[in-house]
């Protein structure tokens, strides 16, 4: 067998060209200059960074069935957009590690995958297998520089975290067209030491053999953490968006010059599609977005911890009084629930 060195040498190194310029444009993102371009060649960078490491090959090769070093290259290139869509449709979050001295560290698989009720020693998660980025509870992880990481969230998830994390989202085709909002991204959350901790920590678990970071005490973020439970990293809720930014709704639709016009509902689909309109699923998802923005609210306060440019952006930094009040009133509610305070107890530190 002959190597295929063209593949690494010309497919590689372009995608690395052009990911570097969307890296550097989402670490600096603060919702403004919108760019198109640099998303595109961000999105394929990220979706192929966690198909090319050992661990993303070995995942491909056990998919592909494939027997040779050349024919999962070649399955690479054809694949090379596989989570692209499910990444678009989801609700993304930059975070921010500048007030604490710990950092992000980097592992051997960068494109890191967390899923709350996957634990890293279920057989879902052995290596090389991570949890599905379909499955609703599925977070995905990427840090952008030292001081931001980027945190993707299903957006059924933040509708409803109420849901078995494990069930497939409402729209679980991988290859298919998607519409991205920059209007939707939130910035503006400032991590504590102890949730970059957190999060340094999954990244590690997450790896296959190696992390490295700036400095070595960064490498051992388990020994400085209250909990190492899997369930309960940031009383359950860690990379979880602020929910009071996120609203119901959101189709899309898009005119043309020439007259065509093209529409995809929240999750991605089509007007012929069923599931494009779904009134149960709405009113469901409507009830469990409201009974989350309560309960967040209790658990954090009328300050938001992120914000977006649908909301007045940075300039909105907490809800007004009335509507914080609001939501309290609502969780109290919520508290007189059968079995709702034990579920709290086993989801959060005690």
């Amino acid at each position: 067998m002959i190597p295929n060195v063209e593949i690494e040498r010309f497919f590689f190194g372009q995608l690395d060209r052009q990911g570097l310029g969307g890296v550097e444009y989402f670490a600096g993102f603060v919702g403004e200059h919108f760019n198109g371009d640099a998303f595109n060649a961000f999105l394929r960078y990220m979706s192929i960074q966690k198909l090319r490491t050992p661990k993303g090959l070995a995942w491909l090769r056990q998919a592909t069935r494939s027997l040779d070093r050349n024919f999962t290259l070649r399955q690479l290139q054809r694949l090379q957009n596989i989570f692209c869509a499910t990444w678009t449709d989801c609700v993304w979050q930059i975070a921010d590690a500048s007030r604490s001295a710990t950092k992000f560290i980097v592992s051997d698989h960068p494109v890191t995958v967390y899923n709350r009720e996957c634990f890293p020693g279920a057989a879902i998660c052995l290596s090389p297998n991570d949890p599905d980025v379909r499955q609703v509870g599925t977070h995905t992880l990427f840090p952008l520089s030292l001081d931001k990481v980027l945190i993707l969230t299903n957006l059924a998830w933040v509708r409803n975290p109420y849901q078995d994390a494990t069930k497939k989202g409402p729209n679980d085709k991988l290859f298919r067209h998607a519409v991205f909002n920059f209007l939707d991204i939130q910035t503006g959350r400032f991590l504590s030491e102890e949730e970059v901790r957190e999060i340094n920590y999954i990244i590690k678990r997450r790896a296959l053999r190696y992390v490295a970071a700036a400095e070595e005490d960064w490498l051992f973020p388990e020994k400085h953490l209250r909990c190492d439970h899997w369930r309960k990293l940031g009383d359950g809720y860690l990379l979880m968006p602020d929910p009071h930014q996120v609203y119901m709704g959101g189709t899309t639709y898009i005119g043309y010059r020439g007259g065509g016009s093209q529409a995809f509902g929240p999750y991605g689909h089509r007007p012929w599609e069923r599931a494009f309109e779904d009134v149960a699923r709405d009113r469901v998802e409507a009830a469990t977005l409201q009974r989350f923005q309560a309960e967040w609210s209790a658990m954090f306060g009328p300050a938001y911890r992120g914000v977006t440019h649908h909301f007045g952006g940075r300039d909105a930094t907490k809800m007004p009084d009335e509507i914080y009040g609001h939501y309290l009133e609502k969780d109290r509610e919520a508290l007189k629930r059968p079995g709702e305070r034990a579920r709290r107890r086993r989801l959060r530190r005690e």
